[in-house]
């Protein structure tokens, strides 16, 4: 008895352990998968987190779907809507509920559609038909809009009030087509090209209003995709409410969250502008004011600097009078300063001047000390010359002839010093003391023989 109380024991676990390995063995055993159910009593808190139940005729189990993977949902989810949700099973520790935690989910009975959406989406995207380097830019201020949509849509109504309270006076154009239906794809294809070669808009809307995805499945249809990515002007896609997506909505330049977005994105506020004239209306008006104050400003300097014609003459014949003495004053001083100086150089003068009488008297002086000088000059020069004569006189020539001795040159002057130079027949000048006599010389030296003395 006490060992079966002792194994007893020793399997007993807490709460908590209990819970944890019922959670383990939930989520490990159950691989995820698609439950399908009814929506009910559906909560979306602050944090985004979505708390709801989904149930069947016969059972109901407990659901949440976290913020994170609720933001991803392209629909809303409400009370009653039958839905698939892909989910893990598994078990809330804290309080032991057994709940379902959704990764994804989509209406009930369009699992095909989700898959033919996705198809062409992938496809259209490889072809680069929904590139962002292909989005054209909108319009700032349209000329014209046009709108495709139907005429009855309810849409059509908000984007037209839109438009009449942001842009009044721009013209509008409507393509109408119908939106829902087997055939409303290629009518919407056609009145998106018939918008194109018109070509009498700056921008085209393509809009309708919400609904559930097989409402809005013919703006998932190829052929709409590529009339909006061909269409000549730039194409707002406003197709739906805020979480839906459609096909158009990748082709079109740009998308809306809904058709009165689309009406706000192609149009100028009116009032907007109208702020934005009224402040650039005041900012001119400042400048203006500005600038004219200024021009005052310097209107009021140049009439100061402005003067009457008479004050300017008055003025300047001040100036001409006191130019005038200035100048009598300059030639006065110049006057007297010549004067001074024409007084310095009289005196200079009179102090340079010569004495004709004194200087006169002197020349004469100096003539007869000059007379009196250069006879006692001759009369020295005569007295040498005749001591030298007297002393030259034994050596005259002259006097050496009148003894009787001669003197023989030739008949170009020169003088005959040896006999032995004197040729026969040579023609030779004899110069005695009293003349001179021409011979002949009939033979050459013979003998040698001394002069007496």
């Amino acid at each position: 008895m006490n060992t079966d109380l002792s194994i007893a024991q020793s399997n007993v676990v807490s709460v908590t352990q209990l819970n944890k390995r019922v959670r383990t063995l939930l989520e490990t055993g159950l691989p995820q998968l698609w439950v399908a159910g009814e929506i009910s009593n559906f909560k979306r808190y602050d944090s985004g987190h979505c708390y709801f139940s989904l149930k069947d005729a016969g059972a109901q189990v407990r659901c949440v779907m976290f913020r994170n993977r609720a933001g991803l949902l392209d629909f809303q989810p409400r009370e009653g809507l039958q839905v698939e949700a892909r989910v893990v099973v598994t078990l809330y520790e804290a309080r032991g509920d057994f709940q379902l935690t959704v990764e994804a989910m989509r209406p009930a009975g369009l699992g095909a559609l989700f898959e033919r959406f996705e198809a062409l989406k992938k496809q259209l995207a490889l072809e680069g038909l929904f590139d962002q380097d292909n989005k054209r830019p909108l319009p700032k201020y349209p000329k014209a809009i046009g709108i495709v949509t139907s005429p009855a849509a309810a849409a059509l109504r908000d984007v037209l009030a839109t438009l009449a309270r942001r842009t009044p006076n721009t013209p509008i154009i409507l393509y109408p087509t119908p939106v829902q239906g087997l055939d409303a794809a290629p009518q919407i294809a056609k009145a998106i090209r018939t918008a194109s070669e018109r070509d009498e808009v700056d921008v085209l809307i393509v809009c309708r209003g919400g609904g559930s995805l097989e409402d809005l499945w013919s703006f998932n249809e190829e052929i709409v995709a590529r009339a909006i990515a061909a269409c000549n002007m730039p194409v707002v896609s406003g197709v739906g409410h805020e979480t839906d997506f459609t096909i158009s909505d990748f082709a079109a330049d740009l998308r809306a969250p809904t058709p009165t977005a689309a009406a706000e994105l192609v149009s100028p506020n009116r009032q907007e502008l109208l702020n934005l004239l009224h402040h650039q209306q005041q900012r001119l008006v400042r400048a203006f004011e500005r600038d004219l104050h200024n021009k005052m400003l310097q209107l009021d300097q140049l009439g100061r600097r402005l003067q009457h014609p008479g004050q300017k003459l008055a003025r300047q014949s001040e100036q001409l009078q006191y130019l005038r003495q200035r100048l009598q004053h300059s030639l006065q001083q110049q006057m007297q300063q010549r004067s001074q100086k024409l007084l310095r150089l009289r005196m200079s003068l009179a102090h340079q001047r010569p004495n004709l009488q004194r200087s006169r008297s002197q020349l004469e002086q100096l003539s007869q000390r000059l007379q009196r000088a250069m006879q006692r000059q001759i009369e020295i020069k005569q007295q040498q010359i005749a001591q030298a004569t007297l002393k030259l006189e034994p050596w005259n020539p002259q006097a050496v002839l009148a003894r009787g001795y001669a003197l023989l040159s030739r008949t170009d002057g020169s003088l005959v010093r040896h006999a032995t130079t004197v040729r026969a027949g040579e023609a030779l000048a004899v110069q005695f003391a009293d003349g001179s006599i021409t011979v002949n010389v009939s033979q050459g030296v013979q003998q040698q023989h001394e002069l007496p003395i």
